[in-house]
Order: C-alpha cells, then structure tokens, then sequence
C-alpha cells in the first residue's frame, strides 16, 4: 500500500467519523424545533420501518413548532404511533391531515445534560479519529518493513497523517462548539 493510498484511505476515514458525529448532533434536541429531530425516525410503514423524511415532508413554521404532512394519508396513524413510541417525549396532534408537534423550551438542567451528552459523543468521534491514526501508522510501519515506503516517506506520511488527525479533532471541537452554543442559548 503507497503512500498515497495510506494518506487518502486514512483522510476517508476520520472524514467519516466527523461526519457520523455531525448526523448524531442533528438528531439532538436543541432550544429549537428543527426537523433533523425528528427525519429519521422509523415507521412501521406498509410492514417495513422506514425513515419519517421518506414518507413524509417535515416543517418547522416557528421555533417551537413542527408540522408533518403524510405524502399517502393512510400513513397518519403510523406515524403517529411512531412519535408517541419515541424516546423524544414529543405529543403529536392529528388533525386528519398534519400532524403538529409542539416542542417545549429546554430546562436549564436538561440544557445541561444534553451539552454533557455533546461532549462524550465528541470524545468518542476523537477516539475513533485517533484509532484510524493508529492503524494507518500500522499500515505505513508494514510498508517501510517491506520496502514499499521509503524512510523519508515514512517520516512525511507520519507528519501528514498527524497533521489530518489534528485537523479533523479541529472539526470535531468546532462542532461541539457550534452544537452546545446551539443548546443553551435561550
């Protein structure tokens, strides 16, 4: 495996992981409505469970305020059922056709919890970025063994590879940042 494979399969990598911790962070509830709370929430629709953004369109009228309109109106009930059997602790109201979920401000308390819940899910995404540094090391240590890399390439690829994990636990830091103000702002 060349250098280049290395670097770019190492970049991939810890690119996913931040990733995964973006699509977790908008599944958190914050001070406002958004409808990354609720998009993928799985309902039983026609015996499968599917993601509530393929079955229907979600909105967000006003800060406090999510409407769902079902694409095929059989739907409703499910979807229903589905927001109730949540964790989200959501009430839905039906009125035939929408469904509209009120979503109440945050107590400072659980304001709190939710941040601390932030910061170990970032941790958790940095120990996985530092894992996909570890075994990209590996992988560069068994090509120099081989012959495959060369010193002076070894050494370049350990410094751009350190570089990478420190770049992306940048973006990690920044996303905590960005997500916990989100939270306890008022």
């Amino acid at each position: 495996m060349p250098y280049d494979d290395i670097y770019l399969d190492t970049s991939d990598r810890m690119d996913k992981a931040v990733q995964h911790l973006k699509e977790q962070f908008r599944t958190v509830r914050s001070s406002r409505a958004t409808p990354g709370l609720i998009e993928s929430l799985k309902v039983e629709y026609y015996g499968a469970p599917t993601p509530l953004k393929q079955i229907a369109s979600i909105g967000a009228p006003d800060p406090q305020l999510l409407v769902i309109k079902p694409y095929d109106p059989s739907a409703l009930e499910a979807i229903v059922k589905a927001i109730q059997a949540s964790s989200l602790g959501l009430t839905p109201s039906s009125d035939g056709r929408l469904i509209r979920l009120v979503v109440p401000p945050l107590s400072e308390e659980r304001r709190r919890q939710i941040a601390a819940q932030l910061r170990n899910l970032a941790e958790e995404t940095r120990v996985a970025v530092r894992n996909v540094r570890r075994d990209a090391l590996k992988a560069a240590e068994v090509e120099k063994k081989d012959g495959t890399l060369t010193e002076d390439d070894f050494f370049r690829l350990k410094d751009d590879i350190q570089e990478l994990t420190a770049d992306h636990e940048k973006a990690v830091d920044e996303s905590l940042a960005h997500k916990t103000a989100e939270i306890m702002e008022v």
